[in-house]
């Protein structure tokens, strides 16, 4: 095997590989042994290591994929809004990449880091998390006047999240701390689990109405913060135009020049 390059920061590796096996790190590894040997390395650098994450989790990179201006518009304005609503907010954790170079069915993603291991996560926590997930539609929505099919996958992970919170930890302040519907094993192979309903009409009403709510107060936090900081959405937005990936460092440089630092807990 290939030996690993002095540049190598494990806290760096540990903290994007949460709950990786074994058998997941190796292949990580060949991953990244593939790279350094096609880019003619004799040893494994960071940047092979972190490629390599990056395939397993979103696929590789499709620099191939031919897009229009307005859509790469679209995507640097998306990313740029989940990045500074997510550095903006206290208890999200570090901007450590932002790209719009396509990955899977991605059409760019925002990375943000843990500094330590979690096991638990706060009702402030999950909420933030719920308004980063946010910013990449409501930036569109600021910035171009219109929305796209690129927030899908933010929606549908923002709403279960708070679907979650609401139905199982307990955690709505209209409905109080319960939980609603048992957990029954999967119903088929591909499908989740599935909840029994424990509760009538009005209750699956009012848990809809909290989940709508939530998801409309943390849209408006998002709404707020961009307007706010426009001039530096639109500075991300153009780094994003012009150099496509923005690592930790560069980006949290340009928030600083701007003034801002992240208020993190």
């Amino acid at each position: 095997g290939k030996p690993l390059a002095p540049n190598v920061d494990i806290d760096i590796l540990a903290r994007r590989t949460p709950g990786f096996t074994g058998a997941d790190l190796a292949n990580l590894l060949n991953e990244a042994a593939l790279l350094a040997a096609r880019r003619n390395r004799k040893d494994i650098g960071q940047s092979e290591l972190e490629e390599s994450i990056e395939r397993v989790i979103a696929g590789p990179e499709k620099k191939s994929r031919v897009i229009s201006d307005y859509e790469k518009k679209l995507v640097s304005y998306h990313e740029a809004g989940h990045a500074v609503v997510g550095y903006l907010l206290p208890n999200t954790d570090p901007v450590h990449k932002v790209s719009i170079i396509p990955r899977g069915r991605a059409g760019g993603y925002t990375l943000l880091l843990p500094k330590e291991d979690r096991y638990y996560m706060t009702r402030s926590q999950l909420l933030d998390q719920v308004t980063m997930l946010l910013g990449g539609r409501v930036a569109e929505d600021l910035v171009l006047k219109e929305i796209s099919t690129g927030a899908q996958n933010d929606l549908e992970r923002s709403t279960e999240l708070v679907r979650k919170m609401v139905m199982e930890y307990g955690m709505s302040e209209a409905l109080g701390p319960m939980t609603f519907g048992h957990k029954q094993g999967a119903v088929f192979l591909g499908r989740d689990i599935a909840r029994d309903r424990n509760y009538g009409e009005e209750v699956a009403a009012a848990i809809d109405r909290e989940v709508r709510d939530t998801i409309e107060r943390n849209y408006s936090l998002a709404k707020d913060l961009l307007n706010k900081h426009i001039e530096i959405l639109h500075k991300i937005a153009h780094k994003l135009m012009d150099k496509e990936t923005l690592e930790a460092e560069e980006f949290a440089d340009i928030m600083k020049e701007s003034g801002i630092d992240a208020i993190k807990a």
